[in-house]
Order: C-alpha cells, then structure tokens, then sequence
C-alpha cells in the first residue's frame, strides 16, 4: 500500500503511532529540504535514527519528488513551479520507478512532508494525482487524526474547497480538474524572488 503523511505539529510518538496503526514499515521522505526548524525530530539526521528504533525504514526521494525543482525550465515566468512539465521529468520518473519497486518488494510507503492538510502539499497534488492517473494506483492520505482519505476522495474534496458547483455543460470528472487547476495555482511553490532566478 502507498500511503502519504504530514507531521506538522505531531510528535514524533503519535506521527509513529500513525504509521504504526496502518501497518508502515517505510517512509518516504519528499521534502525538498529534509529539515524543521521548529519540529527537531523531523530534522533528517534525526528522524533516520527515531524510524531505525522503531523498526521503520527510511529512504529520502526529494530530489526526485520534491516540489523545489533546480530546473528553470519547469516554472513559468512568475517563478511558480509547474507540476505538469515537472511530473515529466526524468528524475520524477526515477523516483516513481523507486517508489513503485519499493511496493513490489512488499514494503507499505507512506510519502512524507510536512503540510498538515494534504490538500495543501504536492504528495497529493502533484506525486498522488500524477501515480493515480498514470499507472491507477490509489493513494491513501493519513490525516492528522490519523483517519484515511483516498486521492480520489481527495480530488473531490477540492470542489468543495474551491466553490466549484456543477451544472448541464459540465461533467463531475471536468469540476474536479478544474478544481485542481485552481488549487495548485493558489498552493504550488513559487520562488521567493523569480527575477534571481535561484532555482
């Protein structure tokens, strides 16, 4: 199973009592920059020893599925990242390909960040929505709470969170893709100043 979690404000005990609960045994860390200056626990160095105690593995894929491209050609010209020209990317496929090797050797992956609500971070609305698409697999987010919400759940969600109603012209599948479009322009990561073109 592939599942995906934010740590937020958790502890480390309770974010481990999550994984425990849905039966993890391998995390995945996407942040492009493995580090929290507040949450201690969730620094690399850190968490690598805290998962090891607990039987759990970890292996970091930020750069293959992080949000912060070092690629210039996958922001546009107001420096916001394109998850479309991103999911393309050879290093994006290599880490699809690490992922998808890590569920046939029997592993359960839950895909970390730290947003609290997935609806907010690229574990869903980039890596899950593009997996979903292209090869069918249905991602499950844990929650704060430590509750499960399904990508397709998810998707649907962002109708909501956008105010979208339907109507005679447009189908359920074409509200929620321009749900999603709408929500990655308000959500995705933009550089901090595009015109030094720091990528």
């Amino acid at each position: 199973m592939l599942f995906t979690i934010g740590y937020a404000t958790k502890t480390i005990t309770v974010f481990i009592e999550h994984l425990r609960r849905h039966k993890i045994n391998a995390i995945a860390d996407v942040r492009s920059v493995p580090y929290s200056k507040v949450f201690t626990d969730y620094r690399q160095e850190n968490l690598i020893g805290l998962l090891k105690e607990a039987g759990i593995k970890y292996v970091y894929l930020g750069d293959e599925l992080g949000p912060r491209s070092k690629d210039s050609a996958h922001y546009d010209e107001r420096g916001q990242i394109q998850f479309q020209r991103l999911a393309k990317s050879t290093l994006f496929n290599k880490g699809k390909e690490r992922l998808q090797l890590g569920l046939r050797n029997g592993l359960n992956i839950a895909m970390m960040c730290a947003e609290k609500d997935p609806t907010n971070c690229h574990r869903s609305l980039l890596i899950a929505y593009y997996l979903k698409q292209e090869l069918g697999i249905e991602i499950q987010h844990i929650h704060h709470d430590g509750s499960l919400e399904s990508q397709t759940e998810l998707e649907q969600r962002l109708v909501s969170i956008q105010k979208l109603s339907p109507d005679l012209l447009t189908s359920a599948d074409e509200l929620q893709e321009m749900a999603y479009k709408k929500h990655i322009k308000q959500t995705s990561y933009t550089l901090p100043d595009s015109s030094e073109q720091k990528y």
